[in-house]
């Protein structure tokens, strides 16, 4: 389908005023695609029809239907797992130790989108319970999709997509199979919540988190949009916290306010002024 530029121009303008994130080329291809519901539900006919409704007098819930359909939900359990599996044996234990006094850990998973990275770190806790027994764990998910949020408030996940990143085994020890699908058990999402937000945003919190997720985020922001982002987590982030980016994503060029930390794979930590060099992590 031939679209014309005035009208990918105006769609993309929407796109990052809303969210900051920017309609790459890459993703310019498959805007019809994506916003196929939007025209099959409004009567729509084409991607220039509809640039033509969204220049016209305001419509909210059409700009909301818009955003929501162009962005990018993509996720599945333990996503990038060889980094995943170093939060239980790395990070973990390290700020078990630091939080040790208190026995309360902060968690938030930035651009969480449907859960399924949310309840992965629950399935590790619940695998590691015995470890964490007296502790108050406090996971939260956000993200900018109210639909993903929704989704992701109710724990319940198709065949293919418990499939992607799930062992037989944990689905069988967290989830209940339905005529629909799998729900996952109560007892392991009750350290979870969600919230909408969006990471360019104040920090959903006014404590600091221990370790933020934000993965495959930052990657639709251009640099000054980028650095706005960084700036956010720092601000969410304890001083002696960590951030965990995407396989494809690093501080390095970026920002000043994290510093990748020794030893593993996609772990930041924050920069803090005449702070001690960081000491590596085991492994």
């Amino acid at each position: 389908m031939e679209v014309s530029s005035p009208s990918l121009e105006l769609i993309a303008d929407l796109l990052s005023e809303h969210t900051g994130q920017q309609l790459t080329e890459h993703r310019r291809w498959r805007v019809a695609t994506a916003l196929s519901r939007v025209f099959r539900e409004r009567g729509i006919s084409n991607v220039d029809q509809l640039a033509c409704l969204l220049a016209g007098p305001a419509d909210p819930g059409l700009v909301n239907e818009v955003v929501e359909a162009l962005l990018n939900n993509e996720t599945y359990f333990f996503r990038d797992k060889p980094t995943f599996d170093q939060l239980p044996t790395e990070i973990l234990p390290q700020l078990a130790e630091r939080r040790a006094h208190r026995r309360r850990l902060q968690i938030w998973c930035a651009g969480c989108s449907t859960g399924q990275e949310v309840h992965s770190l629950a399935i590790q806790f619940a695998e590691q319970a015995r470890s964490w027994d007296g502790w108050s764990i406090d996971i939260l998910g956000t993200d900018i999709s109210g639909t993903a949020i929704r989704a992701a408030r109710c724990g319940h996940y198709s065949q293919f997509e418990v499939q992607r990143g799930l062992s037989v085994q944990q689905m069988l020890a967290h989830f209940d199979e339905t005529a629909s699908g799998w729900q996952m058990h109560a007892d392991t999402r009750a350290i979870v919540r969600f919230e909408r937000h969006n990471v360019l945003d104040p920090s959903p919190s006014r404590q600091p988190f221990d370790l933020v997720l934000c993965r495959n985020v930052l990657l639709y922001f251009d640099p000054d949009t980028r650095r706005q982002a960084f700036a956010r987590l720092r601000q969410s982030v304890a001083d002696d916290g960590f951030l965990m980016l995407g396989a494809g994503e690093t501080v390095v060029g970026q920002t000043d306010a994290f510093v990748p930390a020794r030893g593993v794979a996609s772990i930041y930590t924050p920069h803090v002024a005449n702070a001690a060099p960081s000491i590596a992590l085991a492994g």
